[in-house]
């Protein structure tokens, strides 16, 4: 008998999955075909060591990350990805840019939250870097995550009824933010970790909470990153994936423009007019050379 359930956190090949009741077990996929990220809602029936994983629901989007080597797989059926960096260490606006970029590629609302506001000479400094997001009208959400008395209402507004992914490089406090939202995490994490004898935790898959009893709003930790590849998204894709781009891409002359060197390009005629962030067309340039490189696979 196959029963319905939700992947909440997985560990190679083995997965956390949540059923009706809220009960919790291991599953096992049967196949290949059956590898199920956290995220999935799955088929899944019971064995003696906890469970099978028979069938994997038709997703609504995958968020993912692709190089020359491998695919990595952060969740499933997602609403909204939450990139979260800091004023120190200082971010890379490419890494940003990346995983942005890759959301949109997958119809995946975003938002970015700017943690460490009590570090005002880095974080003034931080803020300006994020301007020219807030002028595409993503949403930037200014942040203290270690202050106990820090107003978390906004980011709150954000998450609320909403599944989220929240993504960022290691040290932007995102296991900070998650223990702040949920304050039995770690005690779930723990639970998980021994179940899956992952030994102690750290973040090395992502992992689902639930933020509210009615379990209408959901936040996943995820894996620090050093870098996001996007091999997955073909050139002529780019520029639709980014909203500056994108708004001038159809005035160019030529109609398979890559607004790299073309005449008559409405994208460099933008920047030109400084409609556009030079910085931010600089990596789409670089992005569009990265992409349009010979693979070696």
């Amino acid at each position: 008998m196959n029963h319905t359930g939700l992947v909440v956190a997985s560990h190679g090949r083995h997965v956390w999955v949540e059923d009706a009741s809220g009960e919790r077990r291991i599953c096992h996929p049967r196949g290949k075909k059956n590898h199920a990220v956290v995220g999935d809602h799955v088929q899944w029936s019971a064995s003696e060591d906890g469970g099978s994983i028979e069938a994997v629901d038709t997703r609504k989007n995958l968020f993912y990350r692709q190089d020359e080597v491998r695919t990595k797989s952060f969740a499933a059926n997602i609403d909204q990805v939450l990139v979260l960096v800091a004023a120190e260490p200082d971010f890379s606006q490419s890494q940003l840019a990346r995983a942005l970029i890759a959301a949109r590629h997958e119809g995946i609302r975003t938002l970015i939250g700017l943690n460490k506001q009590d570090l005002s000479e880095a974080f003034a400094k931080a803020w300006q870097k994020l301007l020219p997001y807030q002028q595409l009208g993503c949403v930037v959400l200014p942040l203290s995550l270690k202050d106990p008395h820090h107003d978390l209402s906004a980011l709150k507004h954000e998450l609320a009824n909403r599944v989220t992914l929240v993504l960022g490089p290691s040290g932007a406090g995102k296991s900070t933010l998650i223990n702040r939202l949920v304050p039995l995490a770690k005690a779930a994490t723990n639970t998980i970790s021994q179940a899956l004898q992952s030994g102690k935790h750290t973040t090395t898959s992502t992992t689902w909470y639930w933020v509210d009893d009615a379990k209408t709003t959901a936040l996943m930790d995820s894996p620090g990153f050093q870098a996001f590849g996007l091999h997955h998204i073909a050139p002529s894709a780019l520029a639709s994936c980014m909203p500056d781009m994108a708004a001038h891409a159809d005035h160019c002359k030529f109609h398979n423009c890559s607004h790299v060197h073309e005449p008559d390009c409405g994208v460099r005629e933008a920047l030109l007019a400084q409609a556009i962030d030079p910085g931010r067309y600089k990596i789409y340039t670089e992005l569009f050379a990265e992409l349009s490189a010979p693979k070696n696979y």
